[in-house]
């Protein structure tokens, strides 16, 4: 192998290499189009960039991906990757999907697969991904469940005294109305 394609190969071994990336399939996007996109990828940390489908196989090979390299890649392909978010990154691939629409109303952007921890995504798993609150949301979720059970504890042993003092006081105004 020629050097210049050995330090291709390097090149989308590191985009690769995160815990996730995303393989997207485009057709006639405007150079306008395409540079919104890498813009709002940049706000969340991440990258796309436009690589070759035998270098994706070669370096999932090399990294390890069976999976991956496993995949028949036709067409124009970006890899989209970089981000410790990967909601994120779904999203902004599912907001360009939306925004580009063709005359037929088709989209003229696909995603190919999602590589997330270790595990190979389709299309849809990549949508279903894309639909997830926002990460601040889900700790709050999270947080609310843990706290759900102390919460209950506290309302039970307080019903359990306010009962009693529920009695009590009636007991009191029951004697004091008979003198």
């Amino acid at each position: 192998m020629r050097a210049e394609k050995i330090q291709m190969l390097e090149v989308v071994k590191d985009l690769l290499k995160g815990q996730s990336f995303f393989l997207i399939g485009f057709r006639a996007l405007t150079v306008a189009e395409f540079s919104a996109f890498r813009a709002q990828l940049a706000a969340v940390g991440a990258s796309c960039h436009v690589v070759k489908n035998t270098l994706i196989h070669k370096a999932s090979e090399a990294l390890g991906y069976q999976s991956v390299s496993e995949q028949n890649i036709v067409g124009a392909t970006a890899v989209v990757s970089g981000s410790n978010d990967p909601v994120a990154m779904a999203k902004a691939i599912k907001e360009l999907i939306k925004a580009t629409p063709d005359a037929e109303k088709k989209a003229r952007v696909t995603v190919k697969l999602g590589f997330l921890d270790g595990k190979l995504l389709n299309a849809a798993e990549v949508a279903a991904l894309a639909d997830l609150p926002p990460r601040e949301v889900l700790l709050g979720q999270l947080l609310g469940l843990l706290q759900a059970p102390a919460t209950g504890l506290v309302r039970v042993l307080n019903a359990k005294l306010s009962s009693i003092v529920y009695v009590l006081n009636a007991f009191c105004k029951k004697k004091e109305q008979a003198a």
